[in-house]
C-alpha cells in the first residue's frame, strides 16, 4: 500500500511544513525537546498575555486587532507543539484522542456537569 500524503488541513502537514521550515535555516541542531517545550512555555505566555487583567466578560468582546494577534499566537503554539511532539515521537492525534478517552471516563458527563472543579 503506498503511503498516504498528507492533506493540507493535517497535523501531519505541519509537521511536514515545520520540518521544512526548520531545515532550510539550519534550526535542527537547535530545536531539542527542553528547548522546543521551553519555547512553547513563552508562546502559551504571549497568548495568556491577550486575556491578562481583562475584566471578567470582556474576551468575549474582542476587537479584530486583538483576535489576529490571538489568532497569530495559537498558531505559534501549535507549531511549536507539532514540533515537540515531532522530536518526542509522539502522534498528536493518537495522544489527543487517548487523553479525551481517559477524560471521559475520569470525568462522567452526568455526575460533572456544572462542576468546574477537578476531582
Amino acid at each position: 500500500m503506498a503511503a498516504m500524503n498528507p492533506t493540507p488541513d493535517s497535523l501531519a502537514h505541519l509537521r511536514t511544513l515545520t520540518r521544512q521550515f526548520a531545515r532550510e535555516r539550519n534550526w535542527a541542531p537547535f530545536h531539542t525537546p527542553k528547548n522546543l517545550a521551553m519555547a512553547l512555555s513563552v508562546e502559551v505566555a504571549e497568548l495568556v498575555e491577550h486575556f491578562q487583567w481583562l475584566p471578567t466578560g470582556a474576551d468575549a468582546e474582542l476587537d479584530d486587532d486583538a483576535r489576529l494577534g490571538i489568532r497569530h499566537e495559537l498558531a505559534d503554539v501549535l507549531l511549536y507543539l507539532v514540533q515537540l511532539a515531532d522530536r518526542t515521537g509522539v502522534d498528536l492525534h493518537a495522544a489527543a484522542l487517548e487523553k479525551m478517552a481517559l477524560n471521559a471516563a475520569k470525568y462522567p458527563a452526568d455526575p460533572s456537569a456544572g462542576l468546574p472543579a477537578k476531582r
